[in-house]
């Protein structure tokens, strides 16, 4: 039985809704209404993989302007396992976040962190990467996982296809997404201010993303998600993909590029329709000494910041890390204290934040054309200031 993780009275919990206020060439501003917040569009959802966004609490989070954060079926489903974690109140309750969370499915992971798949037409049969213990993991298991963890928005399974495959290859991985797409759709539980998206699949190949757009809205869905992106096809393929994928979705429902990405990936991205992002690249990049700032990446790491009394980005004062100097930072990470990964890591989620904001502003505005011209702008000039 499945623990009601917030309030039981479904009459008084908020419809899951989209609602488009702006536009701006094809970019979109708008909001989606949940049963645990609303979330300002577009958004960035940083990675919380394991219930957890590396060395940030709830709080700090919230604090970078975060709306939404997304969390992991696979992971959490080897440990602590979701069962567990629906007896000790579901994941909000577990992870002390109570504004919306996203679970992705499993399926990417299944593909790429586990040995000795055995792919059907009914699901998935793998081993872990942690102890090589066998699971079975079906379009309905995994609806019923995201169940247990009480997520918001619940991700539909799908084989995200690899990187290069052939026409014929990507369309028989599709079509088996498409079919699982329909077994999640009849597997989730219908409950208010919930939501379940669908993932359009289909390669680089533009007739295939198509057919896929197609198959999902007949089976219908409250948002749609463009995966197997950002897997190693280069922005120029990725940009193609959205070009065709984007039109083709409901103005009406929420659209999420999966896994993505760079700054430069979200700008782009924005401007051909995309409201919803997530990448684990500000959390990664900061525990290993890259920062973002409006004037590109630097690594902290690089002697020339020794004794740099400067902060990371004299044009932001983030709360908690605007004023700490490179010069300490360097220090922090040369002599391998956790602090360091922990504030530039807190660095990098507020960079994500303010970008997210802007670009918002500049569609109300109708000036984002304007704003890409001068990021891209600012980003080519790099960190080139001296002492």
């Amino acid at each position: 039985m499945v623990i009601p993780v917030f309030c039981t009275d479904q009459r008084t919990m908020p419809k899951f809704e989209y609602a488009l206020t702006h536009t701006d060439g094809r970019a979109r501003r708008g909001s989606l209404t949940t049963a645990h917040g609303k979330v300002e569009t577009p958004v960035f959802m940083p990675v919380g993989t394991a219930a957890t966004v590396k060395g940030m609490t709830s709080d700090a989070i919230s604090a970078t302007g975060a709306d939404i954060i997304l969390a992991n079926t696979y992971h959490l489903m080897l440990r602590p396992g979701a069962e567990r974690v629906n007896r000790l109140g579901g994941l909000h309750e577990f992870m002390d976040w109570r504004k919306p969370i996203l679970t992705d499915s499993g399926g990417f992971q299944v593909m790429s962190l586990t040995d000795l798949r055995k792919l059907s037409d009914e699901g998935v049969e793998f081993r872990s990467h942690i102890d090589g213990a066998k699971f079975w993991l079906t379009p309905e298991r995994s609806i019923e996982i995201q169940n247990y963890l009480g997520s918001t928005i619940t991700m539909a399974l799908d084989e995200c296809t690899a990187n290069g495959v052939d026409a014929r290859s990507a369309a028989n991985s599709m079509r088996l997404s498409m079919r699982w797409a329909l077994r999640c759709r009849d597997a989730f539980e219908v409950r208010t201010g919930y939501g379940l998206f669908g993932i359009v699949q289909g390669s680089v190949y533009p007739d295939l993303r198509i057919e896929s757009a197609a198959a999902l809205k007949e089976i219908g869905f409250d948002g749609y998600a463009v995966g197997g992106l950002a897997v190693g096809e280069g922005q120029e393929a990725m940009f193609s993909v959205l070009d065709v994928t984007a039109p083709a979705l409901p103005e009406n429902r929420p659209r999420y590029l999966m896994g993505v990405g760079t700054p430069s990936d979200i700008v782009g991205a924005v401007r051909r329709g995309i409201d919803m992002f997530d990448c684990v690249l500000p959390t990664r990049s900061g525990r290993t000494g890259q920062a973002f700032t409006r004037r590109g990446t630097l690594n902290i790491r690089n002697a020339r910041h020794a004794e740099d009394p400067r902060p990371l980005d004299a044009d932001s004062d983030y709360p908690g890390v605007g004023q700490v100097s490179r010069a300490y930072l360097h220090h922090l990470f040369k002599a391998k204290e956790m602090l360091g990964p922990i504030l530039l890591t807190m660095h990098n989620l507020h960079y994500y934040q303010d970008l997210m904001a802007s670009i918002r502003g500049a569609i109300e505005m109708g000036s984002l054309d304007e704003f890409a011209a001068v990021f891209h702008e600012e980003q080519a000039s790099g960190d080139i200031e001296q002492i």
